[in-house]
């Protein structure tokens, strides 16, 4: 079988915004949403103080209030993510067939405010006062499983854990599901929580937030003063499911995709590889499958974390793969204004590069001042462009050397 794949629903919960309209017209119009972290207080041996937090963000449209004291954040946000994207694509549930709906959602840390808070209690007071909702509400998975739960979904519940490429790792695994008819529709994406004391803390002591007091020159992907990522929090969900099924209900189809590339480095923890070798295998396996021109791909959604590494990597892969078309590519990474929500980041991005197809818009890297001649392409420094583009490509790298790329095609009618 080699179904089509559509999305036709997308949910959102995010530094500029937990509703799919407002995130897109904040990335449209280069809405910063980093600031000084409200969280926990960062006075004691804190360098970094900024983060992009979800603002506003009440669980209770989805959730109600007793449930969601036994739920992570991270579950939270998934949940909501997902009824939103449920109610995008106007399906009604009660209608299809649960057993051919399928759940997979990424994560990078899972509960991590949970494993925090009861480790506080067992050095504080002993193994007693230990909660027991502490084991499910912190494991990785129950983003998935608290999903299917509250969606019915009975068919396949799954969640990828590959760091920063596990949103996007999702999305093509569900891809391949759909493809391949496993299931008609998946719930796919992932969610983050982890602008926690010890989140933060850890990332620190690796060296890789940026350290930046200014909110408009923290993360700033592509610039030569790019000194870290600053770290960001939420979900973001696709409703997936094969064209046909979508025909038949008339549903609105946003994009379809066309390919999907996954690969490894084998090279180092943290780093990637210097030689861009595995994200430009990664790109070229979903052009592959996707058949189509390299020179159809008229926008790249970066990885670009705003750090050294990364960016001039990614720069040098796109430059393997597109070779002397690569300076007519547009490139933004929309962590500049979003920050790195690690394993929620590729499922809003492929959410931004989505809405790009639809809506003929190509967003910005914002707080880009100073070219760096090592990242020396077209990343729309600033504002945003119109562009009728035919293809958008989304990128994930992750520590472990973790590579997923994401081929969407706009959605024009059945050919």
């Amino acid at each position: 079988m080699n179904n089509r794949v559509v999305i036709t629903g997308m949910g959102v919960v995010s530094p500029l915004g937990n509703d799919i309209d407002v995130f897109w017209d904040n990335i449209r119009n280069g809405v910063c949403g980093i600031d000084f972290i409200k969280a926990f207080d960062t006075s004691d041996g804190y360098d970094v103080k900024l983060a992009a937090e979800v603002k506003d963000f009440n669980p209770v449209k989805y959730i109600n209030k007793r449930e969601a004291r036994r739920l992570d954040r991270f579950s939270q946000f998934a949940i909501y993510a997902a009824m939103e994207a449920i109610d995008n694509s106007a399906i009604d549930l009660d209608k299809v067939d649960k057993t051919k709906l399928g759940v997979i959602i990424g994560t990078g840390i899972g509960g991590l405010s949970t494993i925090e808070k009861e480790a506080r209690s067992l050095y504080d007071k002993g193994p007693r006062r230990v909660s027991p909702f502490f084991i499910p509400m912190s494991i990785g998975n129950m983003g998935a499983g608290n999903v299917a739960i509250y969606t019915g979904a009975k068919g396949v519940c799954s969640t990828v854990v590959t760091a920063c490429a596990a949103g996007t790792h999702s999305i093509g695994e569900a891809y391949r599901l759909i493809k391949s008819g496993v299931n008609e529709m998946v719930l796919a994406g992932g969610s983050e929580a982890s602008i926690t004391p010890l989140g933060i803390a850890g990332f620190q002591s690796l060296k890789a937030l940026s350290e930046s007091r200014d909110p408009k020159r923290a993360s700033i992907p592509f610039d030569k003063e790019r000194n870290g990522f600053v770290m960001g929090e939420g979900a973001g969900v696709l409703f997936m499911e094969s064209l046909e099924h979508a025909l038949d209900r008339k549903a609105n189809i946003i994009a379809e995709v066309v390919g999907y590339g996954a690969t490894g480095d084998a090279y180092h923890m943290t780093s990637p590889d210097p030689t861009g070798d595995g994200a430009a295998r990664a790109m070229e396996e979903a052009i592959s499958e996707a058949g189509v021109s390299k020179s159809k791909v008229g926008y790249i959604n970066a990885h670009g974390t705003s750090t050294p590494y990364n960016d001039s990597f990614e720069t040098l892969a796109i430059k393997k793969v597109f070779a002397n078309i690569s300076g007519d590519l547009a490139i933004s990474s929309t962590k500049s204004m979003t920050g790195h929500l690690l394993g929620a980041a590729g499922a809003i991005e492929a959410i931004a590069s989505a809405k790009a197809l639809e809506d003929s818009f190509i967003p910005p890297t914002i707080g880009y001042i100073n070219p760096d001649p090592d990242c020396d392409l077209d990343y729309v420094p600033n504002n945003g462009r119109q562009a009728d583009i035919s293809y958008a490509m989304s990128n994930s790298l992750g520590f472990g050397g973790h590579n997923a790329s994401l081929l969407m095609k706009k959605w024009e009618g059945r050919e």
